[in-house]
């Protein structure tokens, strides 16, 4: 019985090597037959690295940004308070005027109240109109 699962591995081990043989074979074959073809594939495939690698160099580069200050001139001019630009920043975030109130603690009436007269000082009838009015005067980012 032991000398069967002998035999079976050492068939198995003959087969496993007569296969690589001819696929070895087979890939010579067609490594000689495609040699041009493999060769530009792997200059190709050479410049697409290189030019990766250069673009990444040379245009990776990150631009160090100038902090962002809200533009006081342009608050103070508008007469925003410092409650109003608060609340316009939560606005530009996204945020409703109940998710405002429950930040700020106070009742969604009063921020009502703070959008309302934001929307009279950028002259703006929307949301969206007041927020890309204060984006434009670099109010907020």
């Amino acid at each position: 019985m032991a000398q069967n699962w002998k035999r079976v591995i050492l068939y198995g081990l003959l087969l496993g090597a007569g296969t690589l043989a001819l696929e070895w074979l087979d890939y010579a074959r067609l490594a000689r037959s495609h040699s041009m073809n493999i060769i530009v594939f792997l200059v190709a495939a050479a410049f697409l690295l290189l030019g990766i690698f250069v673009g990444v160099r040379a245009f990776g580069r990150r631009v160090e940004l100038a902090p962002f200050d809200g533009n006081p001139g342009a608050v103070a001019s508008l007469g925003i308070t410092p409650r109003e630009l608060t609340v316009l920043q939560r606005l530009a975030a996204g945020r409703t005027n109940k998710e405002i109130a429950q930040d700020l603690d106070v009742a969604p009436d009063t921020v009502k109240t703070h959008v309302s007269r934001l929307f009279e000082k950028l002259g703006a009838g929307r949301r969206t109109e007041a927020i890309n009015k204060a984006r434009e005067l670099g109010i907020v980012p």
